[in-house]
Order: C-alpha cells, then sequence, then structure tokens
C-alpha cells in the first residue's frame, strides 16, 4: 500500500501480482516502463525500495508520535 500512496495512486482492492508490483516499485527509482523499455534493472529497483523503504519509516514515526 506505501508505494501506491508514495505514487499518489489508490491502492488495489485485490493485490497486484509480482511483476506488476516490481514495475511499480522501480517507477520509483525512476523507471519509465515504456514499450521499448524492457524490464527494470537492479539500480531502478535499488532507488524505488531506498524510497518506499523511507516513506515507511516516516509513516511509522509518525504513528509513534500521535499514538500517545
Amino acid at each position: 500500500k506505501g508505494a501506491y500512496i508514495l505514487a499518489e495512486k489508490t491502492p488495489p482492492a485485490t493485490p497486484p501480482n509480482l511483476r506488476e508490483m516490481i514495475r511499480h516499485i522501480a517507477m520509483l527509482g525512476g523507471f519509465l516502463g515504456r514499450k521499448c523499455d524492457g524490464e527494470p534493472g537492479v539500480k531502478t529497483l535499488w532507488l524505488g525500495f531506498a524510497r518506499l523503504r523511507d516513506f515507511v519509516r516516516g509513516v511509522e514515526h509518525m504513528r509513534s508520535i500521535y499514538a500517545t
């Protein structure tokens, strides 16, 4: 859900398949997803996961602050 929220999209009711989720995370790392681009590389996946991880940590921190 964090990847969809970070991309400002509504999370789907059913979970996406693995290929869709990997491409979505890669787009957070700069992958454009054009027809001729092929599959995302290691660097775009790493950058996407890093951005997603930072977002999740921020949300967890804010929840801990406002939980009291």
